[in-house]
């Protein structure tokens, strides 16, 4: 094993952006595709982290960049500032993430028949907002990710869907849940929702440490979660 990373520069418009990627240069040839959508603070060392464990598995780990070369949030106040022009705008956002997509297509190690979307927090959102565009991709994983409705008309969408939410999420309330299911089914897509009981928001960051805010990091939920990404990951790519 030899995991090699580094920075990958694109462009959505004028806007560059700074994506971060991952691949393990001792395996041959192209290879699946995970990309990565980071929280509402930016492109960060979690979702990096990300995409080299997903490397040593065999995968291209690609953490994109929503917000721009070296934009970053520094805390709430800043981090809402960043992600708030995309939940006001869906098709920017759709946009954006579909400039993603693009890019990592260009990376020779990448099976472009074999590319799938994960997301953290506002990444979640993200990665169900490429599913929602109607993109030719395998499948797609929100982990407790926000479930806004959007506004756009819902694409049939042919990507397979996974949601990994927390039953105590403050930041989900019950009825988005349920408009989720019944958007996902109307657009004939094969989707799946994992709850986990006594589980708040960000529950997969270690540093998450804030029950007032709702964010609670479980160890278990943790686990649970990257296990069932694994396998959801194993069955869209066969």
């Amino acid at each position: 094993m030899a995991i090699v990373s580094n920075t990958l520069g694109y462009l959505d418009d004028d806007i560059l952006l700074e994506a971060y990627f991952a691949v393990d240069d001792a395996l041959k040839g192209q290879r699946p595709v995970v990309l990565i959508c980071h929280a509402w603070g930016g492109r960060d060392e979690f979702v990096a982290e990300k995409a080299r464990k997903l490397a040593e598995l065999g995968y291209v780990g690609f953490a994109v960049d929503m917000y721009g070369k070296g934009e970053r949030g520094s805390g709430p106040e800043e981090n809402a500032k960043l992600m708030q022009p995309f939940m006001e705008d869906r098709a920017l956002l759709q946009k954006r993430i579909l400039a993603a997509l693009s890019a990592v297509k260009l990376l020779p190690w990448a099976d472009e028949k074999r590319i799938a979307a994960i997301g953290f927090c506002f990444g979640g959102l993200c990665a169900l907002d490429l599913a929602r565009s109607g993109a030719d991709i395998a499948g797609v994983v929100s982990f407790h990710g926000l479930l806004i409705p959007s506004p756009l008309p819902t694409k049939k969408i042919t990507a397979k869907v996974l949601v990994l939410h927390g039953n105590d999420d403050p930041m989900v309330p019950v009825d988005h849940v349920l408009a989720l299911e019944t958007e996902l089914t109307e657009s004939g897509a094969d989707w799946q929702i994992h709850t986990y009981g006594h589980t708040m928001h960000a529950f997969t960051n270690p540093v998450a440490n804030d029950p007032g805010f709702g964010t609670v990091y479980n160890k278990i939920a943790d686990k649970r979660s990257w296990q069932s990404l694994l396998a959801f990951l194993n069955e869209v790519f066969c």
